[in-house]
């Protein structure tokens, strides 16, 4: 895979990113858990952790970040290509959509 970065990184973090990780499951990873719904979806682009965006009840991509450190994440919703480097609130696009890296049958989306 070419730099998963497309134009300059606007931050180190981005800028370091190389091959990210397959998500985990096509769900938050809490949510399904605890029988929970979210709006939207967030993978790490550190680990594949998935978590819910700041929209949903839960808000367990962010709660990724203060508990992981991972910095980066990426939208796990369909057609959409951009990141967001929590440490910097610097946002940036992807070359890819990180949902087609996703287990087809994890879970639901």
């Amino acid at each position: 895979m070419s730099h998963p970065v497309r134009g300059t990184p606007p931050c180190a973090h981005a800028a370091a990113l190389s091959d990210p990780p397959t998500p985990h499951v096509r769900g938050c990873e809490e949510c399904l858990k605890m029988g929970s719904r979210w709006v939207h979806l967030r993978v790490c682009l550190d680990c594949g952790h998935v978590g819910c965006c700041d929209s949903s009840p839960n808000k367990h991509a962010t709660k990724h970040f203060h508990a992981t450190q991972h910095p980066l994440m990426g939208s796990m919703e369909p057609g959409e290509q951009w990141g967001w480097c929590f440490a910097d609130e610097a946002e940036f696009e992807l070359t890819y959509e990180p949902l087609s890296r996703a287990p087809r049958t994890a879970g639901p989306v």
